[in-house]
């Protein structure tokens, strides 16, 4: 009589056990690199913006209008998407203090929720 040779149940069920309690350290951790990048993408994004108004003030006296007229001028090569919503017609500006001209003077992200500091989005 001739064996069959092949895998039994139980040897794939071990197998697929095996397997999920690797994913269930993994996935976890993957997850949490992939929020980790986000919030740097989105600093640093911040900061380059944040630099691009200023260089923008320094050099013309007044802060722009919009963001756009920072593309238009090549202070910025295109405007940055926020990583958080995803979009880049989401971000909150704010004007300059009285007295001084122009439209932006600071820009901060339109997010809602917290970062994994606890701080919000929107105060960076």
């Amino acid at each position: 009589m001739k064996r069959r040779s092949g895998f039994t149940l139980i040897e794939l069920l071990v197998v697929m056990a095996i397997i999920a309690s690797l994913l269930t350290i993994a996935v976890p951790r993957y997850f949490s690199s992939l929020e980790q990048s986000r919030e740097t993408t989105l600093r640093q994004s911040l900061a380059v913006m944040r630099d691009a108004l200023d260089q923008y003030y320094g050099d013309t006296g007044s802060y722009p209008e919009n963001l756009e007229t920072l593309v238009e001028q090549r202070y910025l090569r295109a405007l940055p998407v926020d990583p958080i919503t995803e979009r880049s017609d989401q971000w909150l500006l704010l004007p300059p203090a009285e007295g001084i001209p122009g439209g932006v003077a600071d820009i901060r992200s339109g997010a809602d929720g917290r970062a994994r500091d606890g701080s919000l989005y929107a105060e960076w």
